[in-house]
């Protein structure tokens, strides 16, 4: 049996508006942003490698965006990204990251663009399972009627996100996206 080796991983927790998010990095990126949404224990803390030190400057550039983002100063992300998944995942993340700030799509918009007109279910379930939530912006994908529909940070967060950047109405019903080029 071979010896795997693992990347070396760093997380952090931080305070936002909404909640407290778990990020964490590999070397070669973002890995995981996410909002603690349940009690979860602390990881142990190990010697710090070159590998973890590389990963832990990711994180803080991603809480100095997080913060930026939340504070009105910024409307994209620019991190570097580690991100593992399947390859209908990785195309509907990809497809999350041309919505651009303060837009929305349909889940069945979002099939279609990329490539999937049928899969908007597949497309949903893609979205659930984005690992850099607000990076890869998932909440900013919203039902065929307009309505908010999967969020597992919780749909109070995803409608406070849409309030953030414009694309909802005080009176609950999100925005129709203008066609832009995807």
């Amino acid at each position: 049996m071979k010896n795997e080796v693992k990347p070396e991983k760093a997380s952090t927790r931080v305070q936002t508006p909404i909640g407290v998010l778990h990020i964490a990095a590999t070397p070669r990126g973002v890995s995981q942003l996410d909002f603690v949404t349940t009690r979860q224990a602390r990881a142990r803390r190990a010697a710090p490698t070159a590998a973890a030190r590389q990963a832990r400057g990711h994180i803080a550039r991603a809480i100095r965006q997080i913060r930026e983002y939340f504070s009105g100063k910024r409307t994209d992300f620019d991190l570097p990204l580690d991100l593992h998944g399947t390859p209908n995942q990785q195309l509907v993340w990809q497809g999350l990251l041309e919505i651009p700030f303060g837009k929305t799509l349909t889940y069945g918009e979002l099939a279609r663009r990329v490539g999937s007109p049928r899969a908007a279910r597949a497309v949903g379930t893609a979205c659930g399972s984005n690992p850099v939530a607000l990076v890869v912006p998932c909440h900013r994908v919203i039902g065929s009627d307009g309505s908010l529909h999967g969020y597992g940070g919780g749909l109070w967060r995803k409608e406070f996100l849409l309030k953030l950047e414009g694309a909802m109405r005080e009176s609950g019903a999100a925005q129709r996206a203008l066609p832009f080029a995807g």
